[in-house]
C-alpha cells in the first residue's frame, strides 16, 4: 500500500473500527469482487453502519484525493461497483424501513434487498416497482443507482418512475433529504449556485428542441446508458431534477441513504401461457399485438434459448421439433379478482388469434405449471454458464429497440453471432418493451478473442444505435462496460451536457471514477476478469452473488461467492507456480475465512442459478486435509454406541457442574478455560443440553386402533439421543421420548430399530470430509432400515431435518424416509384436534428443511399450533452447522445477531433440529425446542382416526 493510502488508512482509524477496515490481500480480493467480467482490487475496504460515517469518509477522500466506489449486493453486470482504490460496503445499519398507513410509499435504506421489501409489502397486496432479476440478492442501493427494472415494471414503474424521495449525501459531505421540507429549506439556502446551475442547465436542454426530442425518444425506450438526462426535460424543480439524476448514476453523483418508493399493487391472481411460433417476425408480430392489452409481462425467448433448455425435465417434447426460425413467448397477466383475469385472459387471447402458433396454448392460474414455465424462461441465463468451457465467461447484455422493428433487429443480432462466431449465443428478453438480452460466452485469454469481443461490441453499438435508434444499455446499467459508447449513442452535445452534471455534483472527481463517463476507447477491454479452473464442484460459478443473503457467514468472513474466488485464485497461483509467498498467505488466510467459517450447510445452492453447492467443495479440501485421519475415523464409526455414551457423560458432567456453580460462574470458568487453550476446548454457553435419557420403549397407542393400526419406524438422530433439553427447560422430556407420544397420540404403533445406540447417518463425519467413514453409517443404517421397515414396507420417521437430508440422497429407494416435518404434516396433523395457542411463537427454518422444499409444511404445522407464527428478518443458517457452534462459535453468533430482538415477544421458538436449537436458544433470549414439543402440547386424538 502506497502512503497516500497508509496516511488515508491512518486517519480513517479515528471513526472506523478497526475490524471494519480491511486491507489483507485475501478479503480486498474477495471483497472486491462483483458479478460483471471486470476485476480491480481495492486497496482499502470500508465497511460503514451510519450516515456520520459516510459524510466523514467522504470528507476525508476529498482531503486526500483519493476515489470512493460505493457497494450495495454487488450483483451488478457493467463493471459499476469494483476499484482498485476504496471500496465501501455497506454494514448492517443500512436495513431499515417504514410503510405510510396505506401502504401507498415505502422508505427504504440502501441495504435492503429488493425482494424483503416485497415481503414487507405483501400484507397490504403491494410491492415495489422495480423487479430486476437479481431482486432476491440486489439490495435498494444498487435498484436505484442502476435504475434496474426487469420483466415486468418496464418504463412505468422503475425506480426513476415511482421515486418519491430521497435522502442523499453529496460529494461536498452536504445531506438533502428531499422528503422533509425542513432540509430542503436549508439546502436552498446553502447551495443555491448548485441549484441554479442545475435550473440553467435544465432550461438550456428544453430550449434545445433536437436535444430534447432526442431525450425524450431515449426514454421511450427502456435507457440506462449515461445520465438520466430526461430529469432535465421532465422537471423544472432543481430539488426533483437532483434526485431523478440520482437515479441511474451509479454512485458517481452521490450516495444515496435512504429512497422513497410510491408502491404498485400486487395483484393476488396471476394467470400465464407459454405461446411457440415457428417464425420470429410471428412472435414479435405477436408482442406489438399485446402491448394494447392487459398484460404484466410478455417475455422473448428464440430457437438457441430454446434449445438450451429442451432437454430440462417436464419439457414437453415437441420443442426438439421446432424449427430453426421458432420462438415463444412467455405471457402471464395478473388481476385483482378471478373474474376480470378471466376478462383479461379473453381479450389477450383475441389480440393474437389469427396468428398462426406451433401447438395450441392456454393460459393456467395453477401455481405450479407457472412457476415451471418461469423457470423455462430464468433458466436461460444459467443454461449457457453451465455449459460453457472451463476458463470462459458468461456476457449478458441487454440493449432496447422500438418494438415495431423488434423482428428485423433479432435477425440482425443473429446474424451478428454468426460473423463473429458466437454459435452458442442465445437471445431472450422482455419484449413487450423491446428490450432484449443476448447471452454468450467470451474468452479472454488471447489477442484473437479480445478481438473478436471487440469487433461484436463495436457491431453492435452500430446496429443498436445506427440502425435502430436504440439503447445500448436498457437496465443493466451503463458502468465501464459500455462507458466507451455512451457519445456515440447519445451525440456530443448530450455528452457534454452529462460532463456538466458530473463536474456539478461531483467537482473532484472522488465518486466511483471510470463509471459512466470515460476518456479512454478501450475501457471495456481491460482489467477483464480471469475465470480460471478452480474445482469442478464449483467450475460453472458465474459469480453473480444470488447465493450471499442466504450464507451464515455472509458478515463475518467469506460468503460462496467469495470462497470460490479465493480458492479460483489459491488453484490458478498453484499451478502456475509463480508468487509461492502470496499463495502460502492466501491459503494460510483461507483456512480460517474460507474452512473453519463455512457452515457447508448448502443453502447456497437454492438461490444459485446453476445449482453449486459451496459446500461441496469445503468437505472436499477437508476431506484432502484430513486424509491421515481416516483410520481414527473409521474406528469411531465401529465404535460408535461407545461415542454416544462418552458424549452422554460428558453432558451429564457439564450439566452437574452448571447446577453446582451456576450460569455465571459457570460461564467465566469455561471462558477462561477456552481462551487458555487457544480455543481448543468448545464454548459452554447456559443453553448446552442436558444429557438425553435413552427412549422410552413404545406402549400401545393412546389413540383407538383396529388390527390393522399403522406402524412407523421412529429413527432418533444422534443429537435426540444424547442431547435432552437445556436447564430449566419448560419440558424435561426427551425429543424421542415426545416424538413417541404425538405419534402414538395419532394412532401409530412406533418401532425403534435395535442396537439403535450405534446407528448414525454419517452426517458428523460427512461435514468434516471423512467420506469413508460417513458412507459406512449410512450403508450400515440402510440394512439395519431395510430389515426393520420390511424392505420399505412400514414408513420410517426421521426427527432432525439435517440428517433426513443425508439420507434422503442415499438410502435404498425402496425405503420410505421422511423427514419430521413432512410426516406430520402429511400423516399427523390429519389425526389430532389442535387448540392453538393465543401466544407468538417463533420457528426457524433450517437450511436442511429448505433445501428438501418442506418451509411451506413447516409454516402450515405451527400455524395450526399459534394464531401468530413469527419468522425473523434475514435469519436463514443458524450457523450452528453440527459442532461449529461449540468450536467456531463467532460463526452462530454472526448468523443470529439479529435474532434477539425480533423475538423477545414470542412464548418460545421452534425448529427441527436439535444443535441448531442450542444456538438459537442461546442468542434470543427464550428457548428454542422441536415444534413436535409444541404440537403435543397443543393437540388430542381425534375420536375416530383412519388409515393413511
Amino acid at each position: 500500500m502506497n502512503p497516500q493510502y497508509l496516511r488515508f488508512l491512518e486517519q480513517l482509524q479515528h471513526f472506523i473500527p478497526e475490524q471494519r477496515l480491511i486491507t489483507d490481500p485475501l478479503r480486498t480480493l474477495a471483497y472486491g469482487t462483483d458479478a460483471s467480467f471486470y476485476r480491480l482490487i481495492p486497496q482499502i475496504v470500508v465497511r460503514v453502519e451510519h450516515e456520520q460515517e459516510v459524510i466523514r469518509l467522504i470528507s476525508l477522500a476529498n482531503e486526500h484525493a483519493l476515489p470512493l466506489t460505493f457497494r450495495a449486493a454487488g450483483t451488478s453486470l457493467s463493471g459499476q461497483a469494483i476499484t482498485d482504490s476504496v471500496l465501501v460496503q455497506l454494514g448492517d445499519g443500512w436495513t431499515g424501513y417504514s410503510i405510510n398507513e396505506d401502504a401507498s410509499q415505502i422508505r427504504l435504506q440502501p441495504g435492503v434487498i429488493g425482494a424483503h421489501a416485497n415481503r414487507y409489502l405483501a400484507p397490504f397486496q403491494r410491492k415495489i416497482g422495480p423487479d430486476p432479476a437479481s431482486i432476491n440478492a440486489a439490495r435498494i442501493g444498487g435498484i436505484a443507482a442502476n435504475n434496474a427494472s426487469g420483466m415486468c415494471c418496464g418504463t412505468a414503474q422503475n425506480s426513476y418512475r415511482t421515486l418519491r424521495a430521497m435522502r442523499m449525501i453529496l460529494s461536498n459531505g452536504s445531506v438533502l433529504d428531499t422528503g422533509d421540507p425542513v432540509s430542503v429549506r436549508l439546502f436552498q439556502q446553502q447551495h443555491r449556485g448548485l441549484l441554479d446551475s442545475l435550473g440553467t442547465l435544465a432550461a438550456l436542454t428544453r430550449a434545445n428542441t433536437e436535444l430534447r426530442q432526442k431525450i425524450e425518444h431515449k426514454y421511450r425506450l427502456k435507457n440506462t446508458t449515461g445520465y438520466a438526462l430526461n430529469a432535465l426535460t421532465d422537471f423544472e424543480d432543481p430539488i426533483e431534477i437532483l434526485q431523478h439524476l440520482m437515479i441511474g448514476s451509479e454512485g458517481t453523483l452521490g450516495f444515496i441513504s435512504s429512497i422513497t418508493y410510491n408502491t404498485v399493487p400486487e395483484h393476488p391472481h396471476k394467470a400465464s401461457a407459454l405461446v411457440f411460433f415457428d417464425r420470429v417476425r410471428t412472435t414479435c408480430e405477436a408482442v406489438a399485438l399485446l402491448k394494447a392489452t392487459p398484460v404484466a409481462a410478455v417475455e422473448l425467448m428464440d430457437r438457441a434459448g430454446l434449445r438450451a433448455v429442451e432437454q430440462k425435465p417436464g419439457m414437453p417434447d415437441f420443442i426438439r421439433s421446432l424449427p430453426e426460425d421458432a420462438a415463444a413467448l412467455l405471457i402471464e397477466t395478473r388481476a385483482e379478482d378471478p373474474t376480470r383475469l378471466q376478462q383479461q385472459i379473453t381479450e389477450i387471447g383475441a389480440a393474437i388469434a389469427h396468428l398462426e402458433t406451433s401447438q395450441p396454448y392456454s393460459f393456467t392460474t395453477d401455481p405450479d405449471t407457472c412457476a415451471r414455465y418461469w423457470a423455462i424462461r430464468k433458466g436461460l441465463f444459467p443454461a449457457v454458464g453451465a455449459v460453457r468451457q472451463t476458463g470462459t465467461t458468461v456476457i449478458i447484455e441487454d440493449v432496447a429497440f422500438p418494438v415495431a422493428q423488434l423482428a428485423d433487429a433479432v435477425a440482425d443480432l443473429h446474424q451478428l453471432f454468426k460473423r463473429w462466431d458466437y454459435p452458442e449465443a442465445l437471445i431472450f428478453g422482455h419484449a413487450l418493451e423491446g428490450n432484449l438480452h443476448f447471452v454468450f460466452t467470451q474468452s479472454f485469454d488471447s489477442a484473437t478473442a479480445l478481438q473478436r469481443y471487440e469487433g461484436l461490441m463495436d457491431d453492435v453499438a452500430d446496429l443498436v444505435v445506427g440502425k435502430y435508434g436504440g439503447s445500448l444499455k436498457a437496465e443493466h446499467g451503463t458502468g465501464r462496460n459500455m462507458a466507451p459508447y455512451v457519445e456515440r449513442e447519445w451525440g456530443s452535445d448530450a455528452y457534454r451536457l452529462m460532463h456538466e452534471i458530473k463536474s456539478l455534483l461531483d467537482p473532484a472527481g472522488i465518486l466511483n471514477p471510470g463509471v459512466i463517463l470515460n476518456p479512454d476507447p478501450k475501457i471495456h477491454l481491460r482489467n477483464l476478469k480471469p475465470m480460471p479452473a478452480a474445482d469442478p464442484l464449483v467450475d460453472t460459478c458465474i459469480e453473480c452473488g444470488f447465493c450471499e443473503p442466504v450464507c451464515p457467514s455472509r458478515d463475518l468472513t467469506l460468503t460462496p461467492r467469495q470462497r470460490i474466488v479465493i480458492w479460483r485464485e489459491i488453484s490458478q497461483l498453484q499451478r502456475s507456480g509463480e508468487d509461492s509467498q502470496r499463495l502460502q498467505q492466501l491459503q494460510k488466510d483461507y483456512a480460517y475465512q474460507g474452512d473453519e467459517t463455512c457452515a457447508a450447510c448448502g443453502l447456497c445452492s437454492t438461490s444459485c442459478p446453476v445449482g453449486i453447492n459451496t459446500g461441496d467443495l469445503t468437505r472436499q479440501i477437508r476431506h484432502q486435509h484430513n486424509l491421515n485421519r481416516d483410520r481414527s475415523a473409521d474406528w469411531l464409526a465401529t465404535h460408535y454406541a461407545g461415542a454416544m455414551r462418552t458424549s452422554r457423560a460428558l453432558f451429564t458432567l457439564a450439566d452437574t457442574a452448571h447446577r453446582l456453580i451456576g450460569s455465571d460462574r459457570m460461564q467465566t470458568l469455561t471462558r477462561g478455560t477456552r481462551r487458555l487453550s487457544g480455543n481448543r476446548i468448545p464454548l459452554w454457553t447456559p443453553a448446552m443440553p442436558t444429557a438425553a435419557a435413552k427412549p422410552a420403549v413404545p406402549i400401545s397407542p393412546v389413540a383407538p386402533s383396529s388390527p390393522d393400526t399403522d406402524k412407523v419406524v421412529y429413527l432418533p438422530s444422534c443429537a435426540s439421543r444424547t442431547m435432552g433439553p437445556m436447564r430449566g427447560a419448560e419440558d424435561s422430556a426427551s425429543l424421542a421420548d415426545k416424538t413417541i407420544q404425538l405419534l402414538q397420540k395419532a394412532g401409530f404403533e412406533v418401532i425403534l430399530p435395535d442396537a439403535l445406540e450405534g446407528l448414525c447417518c454419517g452426517m458428523p463425519f460427512q461435514s468434516k470430509g471423512l467420506f469413508t467413514a460417513a458412507d459406512h453409517k449410512r450403508t450400515e443404517l440402510n440394512a439395519r432400515l431395510l430389515q426393520i421397515s420390511e424392505q420399505g414396507q412400514i414408513p420410517i420417521y426421521s426427527d432432525t431435518s439435517p440428517c433426513s437430508l443425508r439420507l434422503q440422497e442415499g438410502l435404498d429407494p425402496v425405503l420410505k424416509l421422511y423427514d419430521s416435518i413432512e410426516f406430520i404434516d402429511r400423516f399427523v396433523l390429519p389425526r389430532l384436534e389442535i387448540t392453538p395457542l393465543e401466544t407468538p411463537v417463533a420457528l426457524h427454518v433450517t437450511c436442511s428443511s429448505q433445501r428438501q422444499g418442506l418451509d411451506a409444511a413447516l409454516k402450515r404445522i405451527l400455524s395450526a399450533c399459534s394464531h401468530e407464527v413469527v419468522i425473523p428478518d434475514q435469519i436463514s443458517c443458524c450457523g450452528f452447522a453440527g459442532d461449529k457452534g461449540f468450536t467456531t462459535p463467532e460463526l452462530n453468533a454472526s448468523a443470529l445477531r439479529t435474532l434477539k430482538p425480533q423475538v423477545q415477544h414470542c412464548s418460545g421458538g421452534y425448529s427441527t433440529s436439535r444443535t441448531c436449537e442450542i444456538g438459537l436458544s442461546h442468542h434470543s433470549g427464550i428457548e428454542y425446542r422441536s415444534v413436535v414439543y409444541l404440537l403435543e402440547q397443543c393437540s388430542q386424538p381425534k375420536v375416530q382416526t383412519e388409515a393413511h
